[in-house]
């Protein structure tokens, strides 16, 4: 992906290194909506997640690493906030910025307390992004998807929960929450993040127009889709899979439902609530 030198955005608030104290994380799907929350916290709603160590001082070379990271997450942010703005006006809508928050290790969110082992996420409480940088390391070597635009992707699906928080479909679907059983609930989980996932292709579509993407990146994007399907985490964890316990999409549904957000450029073709396949 093109991005050194371009606009930064400012919506960026950067707490690394500032402890957010507490480390209980529940309250289900649309209380913290994260990329692969589900398989990181073992699919429990309410789990205590270990402090990870706040005192080990990054090398030069780390520091350096984690400071560029911080300017690519801030250009993507930026090219989401231009795409995104004229997408919605288009809409006749308007399109409040979401915030960014880079931290480490644990934070405090709109939504709770949250740890780096919840992964990136998306809070509808205060209509801000989270992320721990240290995610993009576990997504090269142990998700195996490394590349910029892996990156890109995570960030460009937390922004499509914003989309649907903005459009109204989260809180209908978090309405549904005490209206179903467990098992029912999460075949909407599942339809939502698929949502956001096609949101994440629309914005990748624009990005090419804008010339901005590189031979390789669309791949990328698509690699990481694949290594965070419920199916693959879930064999990799336990051995096998239980589909009904999905609450993010096997990973063929992930890369699809970007594929065609891509392709299409459309926000029309991404209801995925009513589409018959997934």
């Amino acid at each position: 992906m093109l991005w050194q030198g371009r606009r930064e955005s400012s919506n960026v608030e950067d707490r690394r290194g500032v402890g957010g104290g507490g480390i209980a994380v529940g309250g289900g799907i649309l209380g913290v909506i994260a990329l692969v929350i589900n398989y990181l916290l073992g699919g429990s709603s309410d789990t205590q997640l270990p402090l990870p160590n706040q005192n080990q001082p990054l090398s030069a070379e780390q520091q350096a690493a984690q400071d560029e990271e911080v300017h690519f997450v801030k250009v993507v942010l930026a090219d989401t906030e231009d795409i995104w703005g004229k997408l919605m006006s288009q809409a006749g809508k308007s399109y409040p910025k979401p915030t960014l928050i880079i931290f480490s290790g644990y934070t405090q969110s709109g939504c709770g307390n949250a740890s780096s082992a919840s992964g990136p996420f998306y809070c509808p409480g205060d209509q801000q992004l989270y992320i721990d940088l240290s995610f993009y390391d576990e997504l090269k070597n142990r998700f195996g998807a490394p590349g910029d635009f892996a990156m890109a992707y995570v960030i460009a699906h937390e922004v499509g929960h914003h989309i649907q928080k903005l459009l109204g479909i989260s809180d209908k679907i978090d309405r549904l929450r005490g209206q179903l059983s467990q098992e029912e609930f999460n075949k909407y989980s599942v339809r939502l993040e698929l949502q956001a996932d096609f949101f994440a292709g629309v914005w990748a579509h624009y990005e090419k127009d804008k010339n901005y993407l590189q031979s390789g990146d669309v791949e990328e994007a698509l690699n990481a889709a694949n290594a965070i399907g419920d199916d693959r985490l879930q064999k990799e964890a336990q051995g096998y899979i239980v589909p009904e316990s999905f609450t993010h999409g096997t990973s063929a549904q992930r890369m699809y439902w970007f594929k065609r957000g891509f392709e299409t450029g459309d926000i029309n073709q991404g209801d995925t609530f009513s589409a018959t396949d997934l």
